[in-house]
């Protein structure tokens, strides 16, 4: 839609009219014209071909706005730009064609132009993926106001522990599965909703160790500790304030606001005299570190606006990861190719172990989004390389006759899930298919029969039984993190 905009207005209007000549249409409409009007040309100096490329100019203006608006319809922005587009769609309605075919023509595309902009920006700023982005946004924002903002506002303590924690990593999770469909405006709603939560989560985790520390050292030690102290107590502020920028829920400060304040708060911090006293020295070494981490999440205003960083596909990390899948396929298509043949000789474990050092080594930036790629590609490599030891585990089975029928029993599950498995590595379908269906029902009947097995009271068949009933959870787990559709 967007590189349309740009390209085929400037189709449109970008030369003179030819004599009688259509720009795209023909047939019996073009030998009903008049002689006369065939031999009439249309120069860009008729007054209405000047109003159309008026339009063109103002379309390409606010063409770039639409296509990475990434708001919602109740936004001032979202507003403007609708009501400026709605002024231009009366002004190309208003031009006056003459009864002319050629003008008429170039009148409707320009309203169609002008149309689709917008459709797409209603259809972005409405799509059920950006609500969804919102939601989250929202139950972030209340999480945070009602365990850190609001308690410290009215003078208290924030509650910052483990629930509080694993609160705002599952809103994480659910923002980087919600899905944009490559639309620009999706993506970098995702991406900015996504920064400030991981701003949010890496504030609280480097000021939870802090809390029961706030005054590690008395002001009767040294002039400069009490000075130190109360710079403390700002900073405490400022993370407060900090939080309540990132989550929306401060109508009053700035992120430069509070720069300001945090530079200020360092300069009185350097211009304290320690005299050579190296504990408040550490001291004031550590309430300067925590102020950079509070600035170094200030530049979030500007956040997203570059198209490199909420586009993944053209993240050097996200391609380092997908080289590496895409030689995991190669590697998983050779394992099931000989497998098939009831050759085991290809086992390329060193080889994917070497994968798994690579992604290791990916760099993720801290993006919930990259961190997800690497995690996905990991769960890959390490599917081939289970069912690689489960398949050398079957055929290295010598079992003794004293061996408990409820042990031969797992490994009997265990030999069909080895079968499933295979077929899961290869499965390349969504889950409407019937062949996941099936897939689906299998596996769960391996964990029923598993769930029927009695031990009897033997140790290795319970161990036995607890790690083939993880092993088929992990296979059913694969089969569906194929079939979610993730994107970046």
């Amino acid at each position: 839609m967007c590189a349309n905009v740009f390209g085929v207005l400037k189709s449109l209007f970008g030369k003179p009219f030819d004599g009688g000549k259509r720009m795209d249409h023909g047939g019996p409409q073009d030998q009903q014209q008049h002689p006369a009007e065939q031999q009439q040309p249309y120069h860009p100096q008729h007054p209405a071909m000047m109003r159309l490329y008026e339009v063109q100019k103002e379309v390409s203006t606010l063409g770039p706005q639409v296509c990475t608006f990434s708001g919602l319809q109740n936004d001032r922005e979202y507003k403007r730009m609708e009501r400026e587009l709605t002024q231009l769609l009366l002004q190309v309605d208003q031009v006056d064609t003459e009864g002319k075919l050629e003008l008429q023509g170039a009148r409707k595309r320009a309203a169609q132009e002008v149309e689709g902009l917008l459709r797409y920006l209603e259809e972005n700023a409405s799509h059920p993926s950006r609500l969804a982005i919102e939601d989250l946004s929202i139950a972030a924002r209340e999480l945070v106001d009602e365990r850190v903002v609001a308690p410290q506002r009215a003078g208290g303590v924030a509650e910052i522990n483990d629930e509080l924690v694993d609160a705002l990593q599952e809103l994480v999770l659910r923002l980087t599965q919600i899905k944009t469909e490559g639309r620009v405006p999706l993506r970098k709603a995702r991406y900015r909703a996504l920064t400030r939560l991981c701003a949010v989560q890496d504030v609280l985790e480097s000021r939870t160790p802090q809390q029961t520390l706030s005054l590690p050292l008395s002001g009767d030690t040294h002039e400069a500790v009490n000075r130190i102290n109360q710079v403390m107590v700002k900073v405490s502020m400022a993370r407060s304030q900090l939080l309540a920028l990132l989550m929306g829920l401060s109508g009053r400060d700035s992120c430069a606001h509070l720069s300001r304040i945090l530079t200020e708060l360092q300069v009185e911090l350097d211009a304290l005299d320690v005299s050579g006293n190296a504990a408040i020295r550490n001291y004031r070494k550590q309430v300067v570190e925590e102020i950079n981490g509070l600035l170094k999440h200030l530049d979030l205003e500007g956040e997203g606006d570059d198209t490199r960083r909420y586009d993944l596909a053209q993240n050097n990390s996200i391609r380092e990861i997908e080289a590496v899948r895409a030689h995991v396929s190669h590697l998983r298509e050779g394992v099931l190719r000989h497998c098939v043949v009831g050759d085991l000789s290809f086992r390329p474990k060193a080889e994917l172990q070497s994968l798994l050092t690579h992604l290791d080594q990916v760099d993720t930036a801290k993006n919930p989004c990259i961190r997800e790629a690497r995690r996905r590609a990991v769960v890959e490599v390490q599917a081939i390389i289970t069912f690689l030891d489960l398949r050398e585990a079957l055929v290295c089975r010598q079992p003794g006759p004293e061996e408990h029928p409820s042990h031969r029993a797992v490994w009997l599950v265990l030999g069909s899930l080895s079968d499933l498995q295979a077929q899961v590595l290869g499965f390349d379908g969504k889950r409407a298919d019937k062949s996941y269906m099936m897939l689906e029902e299998l596996l769960t009947k391996q964990l029923l029969a598993l769930d029927a097995v009695d031990p009897q009271g033997d140790t290795s068949t319970k161990v036995a039984r607890k790690q083939a009933v993880k092993f088929a959870q992990n296979i059913l787990n694969y089969l569906d993190m194929k079939t979610d559709e993730w994107e970046y």
